[in-house]
C-alpha cells in the first residue's frame, strides 16, 4: 500500500492479493537510477547488541508500514513503550483479514470501518493475551500525519485511528498533523519528489520534516539535526536469524535489513531505538536507498544517539507490492504477538536491547519435546491438546513427548519458535 494515482487499478484477485501499482511520476527516472545503481549497502552482518533501554523503544511507518507500526505498538506495548509515529495508516485490524476491506474502507474510505467493532476486538485481545494489555500504552506518545490530498489513504481513515488511539492514550499525548497539503508520501524538508506527487519513491519534499516531528514528539526536546555528513554508519543485517525456520523470503520479508547506528551508539554509549517501516513498493529492491537514507530519520538520530532500524519486506506471489502484513497475506495472526512478521521484528528489538548495561539478555534456544517445553514454562497447553510458546503465543504443535521443537528465549519471559541463529 505505497500509493496509487487517482485512477490507477487495484487488483484483489481471489480476495487475497493487494497490489497498488502507480504510474511512473515524471522526472523520477534519474532520481531512482541514482538511488538504485550502484547500491553500496555493505556486507550482510549479524545484527549487533547495543546499549539501549527497553524504555526507549519507539516505532513509526508509512502506509503498509504505518499499519505495521500501529500493530507493533498495540501488540507489544510492553516493549514499544515510548510511542509511535503513523503516516497514512489506519486503525488496528482495519482489514479484518480481508484484502477487499483493506483496499476499500481502509484506504479509499468506500464504507465505514466499523470502529466500535474494531475497538471491541482490540479490547478482547488485550484481555486474553493475544496482544499485550492496552493499559501499557497510557504513557506513550503518538504522532499522526495525514496529507489533505492523499488519494491512496483518505483522511477519514486516519481520523478513525486518531479516535482509536484516544481510547487508550490521553489526548495530550497525541499529535495529529492533518493540514499539510501532501500526497501519499513521507514528507521531508530536503529530499524527494514534489509534494503533490503520488509515486515512487513515495518520499516527497514538502518543506516539512515529518521524521523530525515524530522523533521530537515521542522523545521530547532533541539536539538539532545534522544537515551535513553523518557521523555514524549504516549496517546491512541478516533478517533470516529472526525467523524460526530461517527463511524470511517465504513470509514476505527480505533476507537482510538495514540500520543506521550513530558513532556514539557503536561505541557503547546509552542510546535509544526507533524502528521505521517502509511502505509498499518502498523497500530497497524497489527504491534503493530513498527510504532508509533519505526519509529524514538519520539526521536526527545522528545527534541524539538514536539507532534507527529499517526492516525490509519483500514481494511474493500474493503480495507483489512488498507490503507489510496488515491484511493476512502471510499469517492469519498478522496483528498479534504470534504473527510471523511481528515476532521477527520483536526479536530484532530484543537482540538490540540485549546489550543494555542495566539489563543485558542473551538469546538462548532449547530443542526438546513440547511436553518438556510446557513443564519448563517455555510453552503452555491450550485447547485441544495444542502447545503454544509462552508470551509470543506461537503454535508449536501437539502436547506430546515425541513432538520436538526448537524454542528460543529472546527476552525475559518471552519465548518464540526457532533457534537464535
Amino acid at each position: 500500500m505505497a500509493g496509487a494515482s487517482h485512477d490507477d487499478s487495484i487488483d484483489n484477485d481471489n480476495g487475497d492479493t493487494m497490489y497498488v501499482q502507480p504510474r511512473a511520476a515524471s522526472g523520477l527516472a534519474a532520481l531512482l537510477a541514482c538511488l538504485l545503481s550502484p547500491l553500496a549497502h555493505g556486507a550482510v552482518v549479524a545484527l549487533p547488541k547495543y546499549n539501549v533501554s527497553v524504555n526507549e523503544v519507539s516505532v513509526s511507518g508509512f502506509s503498509s508500514g504505518a499499519h505495521m507500526a500501529a500493530q507493533m505498538h498495540f501488540a507489544y506495548s510492553k516493549t514499544v513503550r515510548k510511542g509511535a509515529g503513523i503516516i497514512a495508516g489506519g486503525p488496528v485490524y482495519c482489514s479484518q483479514g480481508n484484502a477487499a476491506i483493506a483496499t476499500g474502507p481502509c484506504m479509499l474510505d468506500t464504507a465505514s470501518r466499523n470502529l466500535p467493532y474494531l475497538l471491541s476486538v482490540v479490547n478482547t485481545w488485550s484481555g486474553n493475551g493475544y496482544i499485550d494489555p492496552t493499559s501499557n500504552m497510557a504513557g506513550s506518545k503518538v504522532y499522526l500525519l495525514s496529507g489533505t490530498i492523499d488519494s491512496t489513504v483518505k483522511q477519514p481513515v486516519m481520523n478513525d485511528l486518531r479516535t482509536m488511539y484516544g481510547s487508550y492514550i490521553p489526548s495530550a499525548n497525541i499529535q495529529y498533523k492533518n493540514n499539510l497539503t501532501a500526497q501519499h508520501s513521507i514528507p521531508t524538508d530536503f529530499f524527494g519528489s514534489s509534494c503533490g506527487t503520488n509515486g515512487a519513491p513515495f518520499v516527497n519534499n514538502c518543506n516539512f520534516d515529518t521524521a523530525g516531528e515524530i522523533l521530537k514528539w515521542i522523545y521530547g526536546t532533541l539536539n538539532q539535526k545534522n544537515v551535513s555528513t553523518l557521523g555514524g554508519s549504516f549496517i546491512n543485517f541478516d533478517q533470516a536469524a529472526f525467523w524460526g525456520n530461517g527463511n524470511p523470503n517465504a513470509h514476505g520479508m527480505a533476507s537482510s535489513g538495514y540500520a543506521y547506528v550513530p558513532a556514539a551508539c557503536a561505541a557503547g554509549q546509552s542510546c535509544k531505538l526507533h524502528v521505521a517501516f517502509h511502505g509498499c513498493m518502498q523497500n530497497v529492491a524497489s527504491v534503493g536507498t530513498a527510504f532508509y537514507q533519505n526519509a529524514g530519520y538519520n539526521r536526527w538520530a545522528d545527534t541524539n544517539k538514536i539507532i534507527v532500524l529499517y526492516p525490509q519486506a519483500m514481494a511474493k506471489a500474493n503480495n507483489p507490492g512488498g507490503c507489510w502484513d496488515w491484511w493476512g497475506h502471510d499469517d492469519v495472526n498478522f496483528p498479534a504477538k504470534s504473527g510471523g512478521q511481528m515476532v521477527a521484528i520483536k526479536t530484532m528489538i530484543d537482540k538490540i536491547v540485549g546489550g543494555n548495561t542495566a539489563a543485558p539478555f542473551t538469546c538462548s534456544s532449547t530443542y526438546a519435546s513440547n511436553y518438556a517445553h510446557v513443564v519448563a514454562g517455555r510453552a503452555y497447553l491450550g485447547a485441544g491438546n495444542q502447545v503454544y510458546a509462552t508470551n509470543s503465543n506461537q503454535y508449536l504443535g501437539y502436547y506430546l513427548t515425541t513432538a520436538y521443537t526448537n524454542v528460543r528465549q529472546t527476552s525475559a519471559g518471552y519465548y518464540a519458535y526457532g533457534t537464535c541463529s
